[in-house]
């Protein structure tokens, strides 16, 4: 049982985990065997999204992850609504995911709300970063209207270079990095105006977008500056889906949506019961500042 549950979680398919267990014991086991077996995850994985939350998390990281499914009609993507929290002492945790079939601001408030109702009414929380989507940002402003919100610059500066022309890109990315990498918010300011008068003609729409997003791109320099790289970004919860894509890169494509719950659940429990990675202090989140 530990062997054909493993080899599921590894990431190899169904019909070929009967293959590997008869190597190593001798014995087949049918795919129809392993299907069984594996399914009994199912009351482990419900189990983890009923888990009362205790409400001492100090920053949330909320993104998506958008998986393969094989469906009637064909093979189709589903998006894995994903929160990781840090604690004020830096250790840290997935705490919750949620299959959906996007990031629409009814998919994230539904999200919230059961974290909500779990037990995080966000008392402690200080920031809450996430990928810029504008469903979730409208979701934060129903569900914790009163945490201040940072937008991850990596999926700014994505959106800032997709609009522009080859032979500026290496300029504007010079001179957009240029606002986040100041010394602080005045300087960061006055790095966005530069930015305006250099690129407000040849990109007037992408100027407009930066500008509007500004307020909410720069609230990491309330923090202390050694907190600066950690909260500008989602990098924490990006580098879990490493993972993710790591770990299901061989499945190719899911056979069914509670395929997909099973394996989330897998990595992210396995990665939050693993001592040194959920008790491993995050430094920077607790150096003097």
């Amino acid at each position: 049982m530990m062997l054909i549950r493993e080899a599921f979680l590894r990431g190899i398919a169904t019909r070929q985990v009967g293959r590997v267990v008869a190597i190593v014991t001798g014995e087949a086991v049918s795919a129809q065997t392993v299907s069984k077996l594996t399914r009994r995850l199912d009351h482990l994985v419900r189990a983890f999204h009923q888990v009362r939350l205790k409400d001492e998390w100090a920053y949330l990281f909320l993104d998506g992850v958008s998986l393969r499914v094989r469906r009637p009609g064909g093979r189709k993507r589903v998006q894995m609504l994903v929160a990781y929290g840090v604690r004020a002492d830096g250790s840290r945790q997935l705490l919750a995911f949620l299959r959906s079939s996007g990031e629409s601001q009814a998919a994230w408030e539904g999200f919230l709300q059961d974290f909500y109702r779990r037990g995080l009414e966000g008392k402690k929380l200080l920031r809450i970063v996430t990928d810029g989507c504008s469903g979730l940002a409208a979701a934060l402003q129903t569900v914790y209207p009163r945490v201040a919100h940072q937008r991850c610059w990596v999926h700014k500066m994505r959106n800032i270079l997709e609009k522009v022309r080859k032979r500026d890109d290496e300029a504007v990315k010079a001179d957009a990095q240029a606002i986040y990498r100041a010394d602080g918010e005045r300087r960061a300011r006055q790095a966005f105006e530069r930015f305006r008068f250099r690129w407000h003609r040849p990109y007037p729409g992408m100027v407009r977008r930066l500008e509007k997003d500004l307020p909410e791109l720069l609230t990491f320099f309330r923090f202390p500056p050694h907190l600066w790289r950690k909260l500008r970004t989602t990098n924490a919860i990006e580098r879990c889906f490493v993972e993710v894509r790591r770990r299901t890169r061989p499945m190719v494509c899911f056979v069914n949506v509670e395929s997909v719950d099973r394996i989330i659940y897998a990595i992210f429990n396995g990665l939050n019961e693993n001592v040194r990675w959920k008790n491993r202090t995050l430094q920077l989140f607790t150096q003097a500042a």
